[in-house]
C-alpha cells in the first residue's frame, strides 16, 4: 500500500468511527453506511494494520444489531430496555476503544505476551 493509500484508508477509517458515533442521533443509518464502507474498501487493506479496525468496526455493528433486535423483541417485557440501553453502551466502548486505537496508529486484537 502506498503512502498516499495508507492516508486515505486512514482517514476512511476515522470517518467510519464518525459514522458510527453520529448513528445515535440519526436511528443507526450511518451505522448501515459505516458498515457498507467497511464492506467495500477491506480488500484495499487486507494486509495492513487498518484491516483490524474495518473487523472491529464490522463486528461492532452486526452484533451491534443483534442485541438491538433482541432488545426491541422484548421491550414490552421489559428486559428489552435493559438490552438496549447496555447494547448502547457497549457501542460507545467499541467506537471509544478502536478510534483511541487508532489515533495512536495501533492495530486491534493484538495477543499481549
Amino acid at each position: 500500500m502506498s503512502e498516499s493509500d495508507n492516508k486515505s484508508a486512514l482517514r476512511l477509517t476515522h470517518v467510519v468511527y464518525a459514522l458510527q458515533a453520529v448513528s445515535f442521533f440519526n436511528l443507526g443509518i450511518t451505522l448501515i453506511i459505516g458498515v457498507i464502507i467497511n464492506y467495500v474498501k477491506r480488500n484495499d487493506i487486507k494486509d495492513s494494520w487498518l484491516a483490524s479496525h474495518y473487523k472491529w468496526q464490522i463486528r461492532s455493528f452486526w452484533y451491534c444489531m443483534l442485541w438491538f433486535t433482541l432488545g426491541g423483541l422484548s421491550f414490552k417485557q421489559g428486559i428489552g430496555q435493559i438490552i438496549l440501553i447496555a447494547s448502547s453502551i457497549w457501542l460507545i466502548y467499541r467506537i471509544i476503544k478502536g478510534w483511541l486505537h487508532l489515533f495512536d496508529k495501533k492495530p486491534l486484537y493484538v495477543k499481549s505476551s
